[in-house]
């Protein structure tokens, strides 16, 4: 699906993030790769939104350590902000705002020099298929355009790593399918996407996926790998296991979606 290389952009060893006694990230180590599709699969909870904001440099690891992009992230982390790309679990832009006048105001916020930022608008809102849609207020925007608008703020001053938390929450299933194409198109041309989610046929189209669960990286593989784990039972009939299967098997949990 994306063009991964071996060239690590996230190494973490041994974070943890502490909110007084209670772990959200419990001494979690990996590595993401150039141009890879990196999914996080867990219940709401599970450390994956705080982990996102670690590495994005919003937040401050209790201990260990990381790079990002080659940044430290306890010395440099004022470093990383400025190369990543971050689409919050929530919807994040301004409702009372149109699509053409939220854009100009992230192209600020990122910096996108005047000579460029026209140039990436029209970029953005060709992707989120808001041609003809400059000037509705965001609020009157179906909630998958919504999230594509989102995106299309995100990736205004080209990130080469972007940061997806939850993206598709609440969309409907086609919006959704749509909006993973996009991701896919993005992986294939070289961005790093870190991904977010509890639907189980969203994280299967990941390169690898890391399954979290009360601030722990339980298990981290690919899909294929995951589903013949020794731990995870294959079905009665004989068919492969699905990544529900897996995620039951492996964290005893099944409150997640389908």
């Amino acid at each position: 699906m994306s063009h991964t290389t071996t060239e690590p952009v996230i190494e973490v060893e041994a974070l943890s993030r502490l909110f007084g006694d209670f772990r959200a990230v419990d001494d979690i180590s990996f590595e993401v790769y150039r141009g890879e599709v990196f999914g996080f699969l867990g219940a709401n909870g599970a450390g994956k939104s705080t982990t996102i904001r670690i590495l994005c440099g919003l937040l401050a690891p209790t201990s260990g350590k990381g790079r990002v992009l080659h940044y430290d992230l306890l010395s440099e982390s004022e470093k990383v902000k400025p190369h990543v790309g971050y689409m919050s679990q929530k919807f994040s832009l301004y409702p009372d705002l149109t699509v053409n006048e939220n854009l100009d105001f992230f192209g600020g916020i990122y910096r996108v020099p005047a000579s460029k930022l026209d140039e990436r608008k029209r970029w953005a809102i060709a992707m989120a298929d808001l041609s003809g849609k400059e000037a509705t207020l965001t609020s009157d925007l179906p909630l998958g355009f919504k999230q594509r608008l989102a995106l299309g703020a995100a990736l205004l001053h080209q990130p080469t790593l972007l940061f997806l938390d939850e993206p598709t929450a609440g969309v409907a299933p086609q919006a959704r399918r749509s909006f993973w194409a996009l991701i896919r198109t993005l992986a294939h041309q070289g961005t790093t996407v870190f991904v977010t989610s509890h639907y189980m046929d969203e994280v299967e189209q990941c390169d690898r996926i890391a399954l979290m669960s009360r601030g722990k990286i339980i298990a981290l593989d690919t899909a294929l790998a995951l589903k013949q784990h020794p731990q995870v039972p294959r079905p009665a009939d004989g068919s492969q296991p699905t990544l529900e299967d897996v995620f039951v098997a492996l964290l005893g949990e099944s409150g997640v979606a389908r």
